[in-house]
């Protein structure tokens, strides 16, 4: 299923969560999926390594979580830059065709899962008739500090050389590729500052690229980001960008990590506050009391939270 381009942005999510029943389920953590099917991570380009070195790996994770319930499977590109992929020794054409190759993998998923559903199963009977489960493929753009791989990514502090031109130039060619790849939309993910923010929101505009997005945060608290800018100032960026399909007036999506720390020094994660995959649910009915409609995890959540999730909301909804 795809995002009709005629359509404003916000509608057509709107449009896809009443086909999702109201609710939508977002998938889970990757780079430790990749590492539980035996992927090796130890490489600057981390998980997007897998699309070079194993993209049935890739594969593998997607039909994971969409046999765990999710609606919405997010590509392997979240490392993949072309900046990334020049420092290994490929060439900039090879880097593009890496990224166009993350949502190829995706959309390979999610035709091998409609093609393994019966029309006797759940995915194909909806009101007596028969229908297959929304499924959206997001391209993934991690931020400029998960590039730099040295924790900035968790604090947001890129320092005073940095701007919103260095950060528009740093993200404009991997954009353009992930918004011409086929792409439902593009999810532009961890962001840690209202710098990034504001980055984002102008290149879409300045491209004139007609793809949904949405914009996600990393939060160190209630009211902030990571790098101490308001939440509300970061949100209120993406809530006034046409092409943001997800955040405040529009729908608003909420995808934690499991509570554990990442040690950048380390390069691990270490345990701390993190709950067991089965109970992540718990939080699911004072997300939604909170206004978000779509669910799902991030790093070092799995499968089996996101099919307890897709399974709470089946309950809610029925």
């Amino acid at each position: 299923m795809g995002f009709g381009r005629e359509e404003t942005a916000p509608s057509l999510m709107v449009d896809f969560l009443d086909k999702c029943g109201g609710y939508a389920v977002i998938d889970g953590g990757f780079a430790t999926e990749l590492e539980r099917h035996g992927a090796d991570l130890n490489d600057p380009l981390w998980s997007a390594k897998c699309l070079i070195s194993s993209p049935h790996l890739v594969r593998r994770v997607h039909l994971d979580y969409l046999d765990a319930g999710a609606n919405i499977i997010i590509t392997a590109s979240y490392q993949a830059t072309i900046q990334g992929f020049e420092a290994k020794g490929l060439s900039r054409e090879e880097g593009e065709t890496l990224l166009r190759r993350s949502v190829e993998i995706a959309y390979e998923a999610r035709e091998i899962y409609y093609d393994m559903c019966t029309k006797s199963s759940s995915d194909y009977i909806q009101d007596g008739k028969l229908s297959r489960r929304p499924i959206l493929v997001a391209a993934s753009v991690g931020s400029y500090g998960a590039y730099l791989a040295d924790g900035s990514e968790y604090s947001g502090k890129y320092g005073d050389a940095v701007t919103v031109n260095t950060l528009k130039d740093f993200h404009r060619r991997r954009v353009q590729i992930l918004a011409h790849s086929g792409a439902d939309l593009i999810a532009f993910e961890t962001t840690p500052n209202k710098l990034e923010a504001q980055a984002y929101a102008e290149l879409l505009e300045e491209e004139a690229l007609e793809i949904p997005a949405w914009f996600s945060f990393s939060c160190k608290d209630e009211t902030n980001v990571v790098s101490g800018d308001s939440i509300l100032e970061c949100v209120t960026i993406a809530d006034s960008c046409k092409h943001v399909v997800a955040v405040t007036s529009k729908p608003v999506l909420i995808y934690p990590n499991s509570g554990e720390t990442y040690d950048a020094q380390q390069k691990q994660w270490l345990k701390s506050s993190g709950v067991a995959d089965e109970d992540f649910v718990s939080y699911i009915g004072n997300w939604r009391e909170a206004g978000a409609s779509l669910f799902g995890g991030c790093c070092r959540t799995t499968p089996n939270t996101i099919r307890a999730i897709a399974t709470e909301l089946s309950r809610k909804t029925t």
